[in-house]
C-alpha cells in the first residue's frame, strides 16, 4: 500500500513510518520545512510543505492509497496552535484527500478529545480543538478511523510485554501507552476493515493480555 504520513518527523509520526515500512508499505513523509528526519527514514520520499498550501498538499497526496495524520500542536506560548493545527490543519488534509481521491484516512487524536474540564485544555483548549478536527473527518464521507491514545510515553524496552486496551469512544479517561504501540495500532488499522468509521481509544498495561486490533473490535 502507498501511504502518506503527515507529522512524520514527530515522536509518534516517525514511529508510524518505521512500522509501516516494516510491514512492507511504500511510505511518503510529509513534514514542515524545518523538520529533521530520523536517519531510519532517510530512504523515504520526503516532502516539506505547509498543510495550508493546498496545491502542494494535493500534489503530495496524489497517487497514495491512505493518509495517516500524526500532526498535532506542540506546547507553546502561542495558544492558537491547537486551533490551527488540530482543527484547521486536519480539515485542510481532509479536504485535500477529497480533492485528489484518497479514500482511507487514519487520524491520531487523544483520549478525552472534546472534554472541556481537563488540565490539557490550559494549553489552548487543545482537547476541544482535537474534537473539532475529528468531526471534520467524521463528516467527510471518507473511510476514516480515529485513534485516541492515552498519555504518550517514549518507552521502547520490553515493548512486547504490554498489551493494548482497546475500547470505544468516551470510555477511557486515563492511562498511558508507548508511542511505538500507538504506531503499530495505526498501521494495523489500515488492514482492519472493521476499524472504518470507528473511534478507538487505546492505553496499555503489562497486565493486559496481548491481542491485536482485528480481534479486539
Amino acid at each position: 500500500m502507498k501511504i502518506a504520513i503527515t507529522g512524520a518527523s514527530g515522536k509518534t509520526g516517525f514511529r508510524i513510518a518505521e512500522e509501516a515500512i516494516a510491514k512492507g508499505h511504500s511510505v511518503k513523509l510529509i513534514v514542515r520545512e524545518n523538520s529533521i528526519i530520523p536517519q531510519s527514514l532517510s530512504l523515504c520520499s520526503i516532502l516539506k510543505l505547509s498543510l495550508f498550501d493546498s496545491d502542494s498538499l494535493d500534489n503530495a497526496l496524489k497517487g497514495v492509497d491512505a493518509l495517516l495524520i500524526a500532526t498535532g500542536a506542540r506546547p507553546s506560548v502561542d495558544l492558537t496552535g491547537p486551533a490551527r493545527i488540530d482543527a484547521q490543519g486536519v480539515n485542510s488534509q481532509v479536504q485535500s484527500c477529497k480533492r485528489v481521491g484518497v479514500k482511507r484516512v487514519i487520524l491520531v487524536s487523544s483520549l478525552c478529545a472534546g472534554k472541556f474540564f481537563h488540565p490539557l485544555n490550559f494549553f489552548g483548549l487543545i482537547l476541544i480543538w482535537k474534537r473539532i478536527g475529528e468531526s471534520f473527518l467524521e463528516k467527510s464521507g471518507l473511510d476514516w478511523t480515529i485513534i485516541r491514545p492515552g498519555g504518550l510515553n517514549e518507552q521502547e524496552k520490553n515493548i512486547n510485554s504490554q498489551g493494548v486496551i482497546y475500547t470505544s469512544e468516551n470510555t477511557q479517561v486515563d492511562g498511558s501507552i508507548p508511542r511505538r504501540l500507538v504506531a503499530r495500532c495505526c498501521v494495523e488499522a489500515l488492514e482492519v476493515k472493521k476499524s472504518i468509521g470507528r473511534i478507538i481509544e487505546i492505553t496499555s498495561s503489562s497486565e493486559q493480555r496481548r491481542i491485536n486490533l482485528k480481534n479486539a473490535i
